[in-house]
């Protein structure tokens, strides 16, 4: 829906809603997509849930590690549910009408979890450097209080961080066309249809980057370099690998979350010729980690399949 405005003998108009139009290229039978992705976002609320179930009943998992684990199991749910109701409906329903505030605050939540999954990946990385670096001071360093702190500030940062996202997409005229070649509400793809200056935007998105993404991975790769390090300084292989081990799939998990993050920014420079691939990876980013991650710790971590068995019961 659209206003038409007169103004000095021009016609244009205000635009109060976008029109989200889908995956590009493929509009006519890219309802056969929505069957893959709702599975995914099935398993990742069933596999996350079930974490957030096991962590809490067994009690040999009250531990900061698992901590961390439960806070990213909230994070993914957000994450996945933030997209996938709306994507969904679009694919199902033809629902491809969205208000301009249901998009700003759309775009204000996947930017807030986003830097949050970050944000837990850092805490996560420090929990391993001190448990493998300093496991004397571990139990008085990371503490129930340490990790509520954590929990804060991850907050607290990311909402600050990230308001201004929509505020300045809000602040923007949008007086034309209002059909977006997307499945959600991305900042660069609704401030693409905006008539006035959009080099703040733009500008906000590298800085909110380099902020938040690109500090939490510095900072996670100094921790595993230190982490290995003391690893080598080991003289007993078994000690080495056991080390090595209860790092492995939070490695995995960083691996590909910010691999991902470099791929998306790379094909979206190729966007004009190929746009299908930039905005598939971008709904892929926001719900195949969810789905992965509970997969790779039930894999990798011997105590949380011990859970999900008592849980589910299935072991003793």
């Amino acid at each position: 829906m659209t206003l038409s405005v007169q103004q000095s003998n021009i016609s244009f108009f205000q635009v109060t809603e976008f029109i989200l139009l889908g995956l590009p290229g493929i509009h006519s039978w890219q309802h056969w997509l929505s069957l893959p992705l709702a599975f995914l976002y099935l398993s990742a609320l069933a596999a996350n849930l079930l974490i957030l179930l096991t962590i809490w009943q067994e009690t040999a998992l009250h531990q900061p590690m698992y901590e961390f684990l439960g806070i990213l199991s909230v994070v993914d749910i957000g994450l996945a549910t933030t997209i996938m109701p709306k994507i969904l409906s679009i694919f199902w329903f033809d629902a491809k009408a969205i208000s301009l505030s249901e998009c700003f605050a759309q775009m204000f939540a996947i930017h807030c979890f986003m830097g949050m999954e970050s944000g837990i990946f850092l805490f996560m990385a420090i929990d391993r450097y001190i448990a493998i670096c300093n496991p004397l001071r571990y139990p008085s360093i990371i503490t129930i209080s340490f990790v509520l702190r954590a929990c804060a500030f991850l907050v607290l940062r990311n909402v600050l961080l990230a308001m201004p996202v929509p505020v300045l997409a809000a602040q923007r005229n949008y007086c034309s066309k209002n059909e977006i070649d997307h499945c959600l509400c991305s900042n660069l793809g609704v401030i693409s249809l905006a008539c006035d200056d959009k080099r703040p935007n733009r500008i906000y998105q590298l800085v909110l980057a380099w902020m938040v993404m690109g500090t939490d991975l510095i900072i996670i790769i100094l921790s595993y370099i230190a982490i290995l390090r003391s690893v080598l300084k080991l003289n007993s292989a078994e000690a080495a690998s056991k080390a090595l081990s209860t790092c492995s799939s939070h490695l995995i998990l960083i691996f590909f979350f910010y691999t991902v993050i470099v791929v998306l920014s790379v094909t979206h420079l190729a966007g004009r010729k190929y746009p299908l691939i930039p905005v598939l990876l971008n709904i892929l980013h926001n719900v195949i980690p969810p789905a992965l991650n509970p997969m790779v710790y039930a894999l990798r971590t011997h105590d949380l399949r011990e859970g999900f068995y008592r849980v589910l019961r299935l072991g003793p």
